[in-house]
């Protein structure tokens, strides 16, 4: 099986040693992405929901450069700060998922790199 690593400028780089994604065969291995600005690489400032937006920004760019997109999406997990910003946190995750909807858990964690609220990897097909 081939496996190669995927990256793109338009998500952040890792910020450990570690690989934005990794393709394997056809499926592709997203890193958990926090809510950081690729061009500044700051911590978007904002609202569960706000911050949920560009997380999925974030793995949208990464899975592009793999060949794959959100609606090939399989599997995600999900990882909160606070449990209580589900809500919110499911409903920016809905708008964006629209009707695909991938197999998914949640967990609410003592915390997340940088300060970030939410933290979402995922497991996706290729095109």
């Amino acid at each position: 099986m081939n496996i190669r690593v995927a990256h793109t400028e338009d998500a952040p780089r890792a910020i450990g040693p570690y690989s934005q994604a990794i393709v394997a065969g056809d499926l592709v291995f997203c890193s958990g992405q926090v809510p950081l600005d690729p061009a500044t690489g700051s911590l978007v400032e904002g609202d569960i929901a706000l911050q949920t937006g560009r997380v999925l920004d974030n793995l949208a760019a990464i899975l592009e450069a793999a060949g794959s997109d959100l609606a090939h999406v399989v599997k995600t997990s999900v990882f909160l700060a606070d449990l209580g910003d589900f809500g919110a946190m499911n409903e920016a995750y809905a708008l964006r998922f629209g009707q695909h909807r991938p197999a998914r858990s949640t967990f609410q964690v003592g915390a997340l790199p940088r300060g970030a609220r939410v933290e979402i990897e995922c497991v996706a097909v290729r095109k």
